[in-house]
């Protein structure tokens, strides 16, 4: 082989090889998902789904915690705390004895005072007593001047405020006056009453005028 065979031939392998060069990729060849051909490795999970549960059951908690407290807050409530809004039957209880009572202790004769008399002792209590008794010495003298018989009706009675152990009323009373030789008279009466649950019976423990 001649010498510029020989010349000729380097120039080729020269030109073919800086082209090789010029093709080759700088950086790490890509694969066609546009990763970079790296992984975490084999069996390995992605770490998103971990971190995404870990938030849900934060939440839930929190969530449950905030609906605990405004359970037990609303229980606390003086609204259900007012048994006259929840039981029935104590409030059914308690109008019917205060009703009774009233309806005793504001009924008597010229000759029967003394029925009102013991009923008080039975159904009332307290300062309720305490003003029947020093009362009632004007109403025996005036029953029996003027020949009055008084007889009370409970027309309607509401519980305002009921727990176990103590309740506040309003009662509406219709009451009839007769005097000997005259006709008779109506007159309607508002109270706020006061009872609470002794011995198991209720007792009016105040009374007053509205």
């Amino acid at each position: 082989m001649s010498e510029r065979t020989m010349l000729e031939s380097k120039a080729v392998e020269d030109r073919v090889d800086n082209d090789s060069e010029r093709d080759r990729p700088d950086g790490p060849e890509s694969t066609p998902d546009g990763s970079d051909g790296t992984s975490d490795g084999p069996g390995r999970r992605p770490r998103w789904p971990r971190l995404l549960g870990a938030v849900l059951a934060l939440a839930l908690l929190a969530t449950g915690g905030y609906l605990f407290a405004a359970g037990q807050q609303l229980r606390d409530t003086p609204a259900t705390a007012n048994l006259a809004l929840t039981d029935s039957e104590a409030t059914t209880r308690v109008t019917g004895d205060v009703s009774n009572a009233l309806g005793r202790i504001f009924s008597y004769g010229p000759d029967a005072t003394g029925l009102a008399k013991e009923a008080a002792q039975q159904v009332l209590a307290g300062k309720a007593l305490q003003q029947y008794a020093a009362l009632f010495g004007q109403v025996e003298k005036q029953a029996a001047d003027q020949k009055l018989t008084l007889t009370t009706h409970v027309v309607r009675a509401g519980v305002t405020r009921l727990s176990g152990t103590g309740a506040h009323l309003l009662v509406f009373l219709d009451q009839v006056y007769e005097r000997r030789g005259r006709p008779a008279t109506t007159a309607s009466a508002q109270l706020s009453v006061t009872a609470e649950l002794r011995d198991g019976r209720w007792r009016i423990v105040e009374i007053s005028s509205i």
